[in-house]
């Protein structure tokens, strides 16, 4: 569902379903020792999918831990290899990873989300006035979409990008998103954005995709500020 969404110079690895089972290393392991079944399934899951896409840019299977520094929001990301960036998602059925070397790429963020309407009352937490405007006109001119629900998948990948590149949080509230029926979307920050080779970035552009029952969307921010989408 992601590939083909990012560039070649990011590899991505994905899993549907329960996906392969997953041995984890003795520190990921530790990470999630307490947590419930279904929660260590998809830490496992998602890692694996890491390992595979790592490998590819050969590098050798390791440990990926949480980051655990910062606030609380910022301590469960993920710890990549030294010239490592990547950016991990999950959801009901599906497992993905999107790896790339940092000399290659600033920065980039995946969400999959299930397709289907958000819960009652999210939309409004997750949207501006603009947001509101672009999902009420995207439903009627395409009711096959939930847009409501790419809309909120699209922010994930917007902070996803985001925080690597600045280490603070962006609410939802500081983002205003307009997907467009082409497979992209672009995002307009509402709060000065982080600076990319001495180039502060505006906003965010990326690409989405609907198959299989999901929702995918995907960012990569190049080295000279650029996006690849």
């Amino acid at each position: 569902m992601l590939a083909g969404l990012l560039p070649g110079i990011v590899e991505v690895a994905e899993s549907f379903g329960e996906g392969p089972e997953v041995t984890l290393f003795p520190e990921e392991a530790a990470a999630v020792a307490n947590a419930v079944e279904k929660r260590k399934r998809e830490f496992a899951g998602v890692r694996g999918c890491a390992r595979e896409a790592l490998g590819r840019l050969g590098v050798a299977p390791q440990p990926i831990v949480h980051l655990n520094e910062g606030p609380a929001w910022a301590s469960k990301a993920p710890r990549w290899p030294d010239g490592i960036l990547g950016s991990l998602t999950h959801c009901d059925g599906f497992h993905g990873a999107a790896v790339a070397r940092a000399t290659d790429i600033a920065s980039v963020g995946v969400d999959a989300e299930p397709h289907g309407p958000l819960p009652e009352g999210v939309e409004e937490a997750v949207t501006v006035p603009q947001d509101r405007e672009a999902l009420a006109r995207l439903a009627k001119e395409h009711p096959e979409v939930h847009w409501d629900r790419l809309l909120f998948s699209a922010k994930e990948s917007v902070f996803k990008a985001w925080f690597p590149l600045t280490g603070r949080w962006l609410g939802f509230e500081e983002c205003e998103l307009i997907p467009a029926a082409d497979g992209t979307f672009t995002a307009r920050l509402l709060v000065p954005g982080p600076v990319v080779n001495g180039v502060r970035l505006d906003g965010f552009r990326g690409r989405w995709r609907v198959t299989a029952g999901l929702i995918g969307t995907a960012i990569a921010v190049l080295p000279d500020g650029t996006m690849a989408a």
